[in-house]
């Protein structure tokens, strides 16, 4: 996993500034760097004003008694509020107390009063449990006011691993967090809370990732750029891949959509096999696609028997019937027998709800499932669908179970392999919410699984891709613009992958 985009659990930063201090460094100096960071950054955005500066009883007050202290320094006037009593502050938080020289107030509304800033330094990622009593009515009092807030490492409320709010929480105008950043700033609802999110760096090396070996990160081209198929001068079509969609009677519109963004997406052929009075209507769309009836289960397995067509997408507009679990069974067996690639997405999903150990029997590595929350719900229960909850952790059990790669569509993408590796794609716009988007993502999945990209990587370049697509086309999005958007994209990323480096 690159470092450079790793994303650390709660558990992991306490072990990253544990490992830093056995190193040597002590905790005080790194509490002086990151309440200093956060005073920095709240004096390059704003102009000198009063503030309101609430600490809780632990270290995250620590570092906001740190920031008081930064800020008076330079002339900003400052009130500071704390949570409990100053005496009983422990540890680093006690040593970053003893060097405000201010009074101490009772960290309650009241201290908002005439303030032109708040900085949130209450309670950090590792918050356990809701908010609630007089400290739920201050984050509450803060949200009211309509203060710009500047948080300390998530706002208050937050839990840094799921982003899920605990009781309440005061949305941000800036956070500024250490190290690197974590789950919660772009899972969501938290990183609708987080406003601009700042990682500072605190002194903390980056050897001491060696030891925690993260597996989660932000998807990036630095993940998979390497990864990225890029034809050379001595191949042909076949050498690019030949990919197959099963495309239903009915919504012929969600076959045709994900066909165009595989071959956009570079798969050398590309074949629609439909019942044999779809045919018609596939062959009368793009004159590149090869349109193969193919009208029962054993026209299609043979048809897919032919090694050279290597991956195989199903579920969009396939209903949700027998019919498209005997296809969908038929492709995950030859994929089997051939070492091909396997795209499930929509419908293929739905249609094994109540009966995914037979789905999951013929799973490898090279498929990919890509559900919603309402098909991700549908297939693995309750025992993996228990509410929004911790969004990484469902999708990475959920792709240990299946044997395969699952892709957990939404605003915060989720991208997990069976291994553990996974990645949140939190960079998409709004504008991907209509019809069709899903389908051009699976088929993208399907494009670059079809030119033998690993199945984790090309899933992320898919996700990536799919989002980047639709910030260049912009308002007025349709999914039929997202395939058109994809050449520009690919030449930024060969050119990259020219350079040595990902797009920057």
């Amino acid at each position: 996993m690159d470092r450079r985009h790793a994303l650390l659990g709660v558990a992991q930063m306490y072990a990253a500034d544990a490992a830093a201090i056995a190193a040597g460094i002590p905790g005080t100096r790194l509490m002086e760097a990151a309440g200093g960071a956060v005073a920095d950054a709240a004096a390059s955005r704003w102009r000198p004003c009063p503030v309101a500066i609430l600490c809780g009883p632990g270290n995250n007050g620590g570092d906001g008694f740190v920031a008081a202290r930064h800020l008076a320094e330079a002339g900003w006037p400052v009130r500071v509020g704390l949570l409990g009593d100053r005496a009983a502050l422990a540890g680093d938080a006690a040593w970053a107390a003893s060097g405000w020289s201010g009074p101490v107030e009772p960290a309650a509304p009241a201290l908002l009063e005439g303030a032109g800033l708040v900085v949130d330094a209450l309670f950090g990622a590792g918050l356990a449990r809701p908010l609630a009593g007089s400290t739920a009515d201050l984050v509450e009092g803060v949200r009211a006011s309509g203060l710009p807030v500047v948080a300390v490492d998530v706002p208050s409320g937050v839990h840094g691993d799921s982003g899920q709010v605990l009781g309440t929480a005061a949305p941000a105008v800036l956070t500024v967090t250490f190290f690197r950043r974590k789950p919660g700033h772009l899972l969501l609802p938290g990183r609708m809370l987080c406003g601009e999110v700042v990682v500072a760096d605190i002194g903390i090396p980056d050897g001491v990732l060696d030891a925690i070996g993260p597996a989660l990160a932000a998807n990036h081209p630095d993940l998979w750029l390497d990864a990225l198929p890029v034809p050379r001068p001595d191949q042909h079509k076949y050498d690019r891949g030949h990919a197959v969609v099963w495309g239903g009677a009915r919504m012929t519109g969600a076959a045709r959509l994900a066909a165009r963004a595989a071959r956009r997406v570079g798969a050398g052929l590309l074949t629609v096999t439909c019942p044999p009075e779809a045919a018609a209507i596939y062959a009368a769309g793009d004159p590149g696609l090869i349109v193969e009836p193919a009208g029962t289960p054993s026209a299609f397995a043979r048809y897919l028997a032919d090694p050279r067509r290597n991956a195989v997408l199903v579920g969009p507009g396939a209903g949700t019937g027998p019919t498209t679990r005997t296809r969908t069974l038929a492709a995950l067996g030859a994929a089997k027998s051939g070492g091909g690639a396997v795209v499930l997405d929509a419908d293929a999903l739905t249609a094994f709800a109540g009966r995914k150990e037979e789905l999951f029997a013929g799973l490898t590595g090279r498929c990919v499932l890509t559900p919603h929350e309402g098909e991700f719900g549908r297939l693995f229960g309750d025992r993996l669908f228990d509410g929004p909850g911790d969004k990484v952790a469902r999708t990475r059990r959920a792709a240990a179970e299946a044997g395969a790669v699952v892709l957990l569509k939404g605003a915060d993408t989720v991208v997990a392999a069976p291994d553990g590796r996974a990645a949140i794609c939190a960079d998409a716009p709004p504008d991907l919410a209509t019809a069709g988007s899903g389908d051009v993502l699976a088929g993208m999945v399907l494009g670059l699984l079809a030119q033998r990209m690993p199945a984790f990587e090309a899933t992320l370049a898919a996700a990536w891709l799919h989002g980047e697509a639709a910030r260049a086309v912009g308002p007025g999005l349709i999914a039929e613009d997202l395939p058109e958007a994809l050449p520009t994209l690919l030449r930024g990323l060969r050119d990259a992958q020219a350079r040595g480096a990902g797009p920057g």
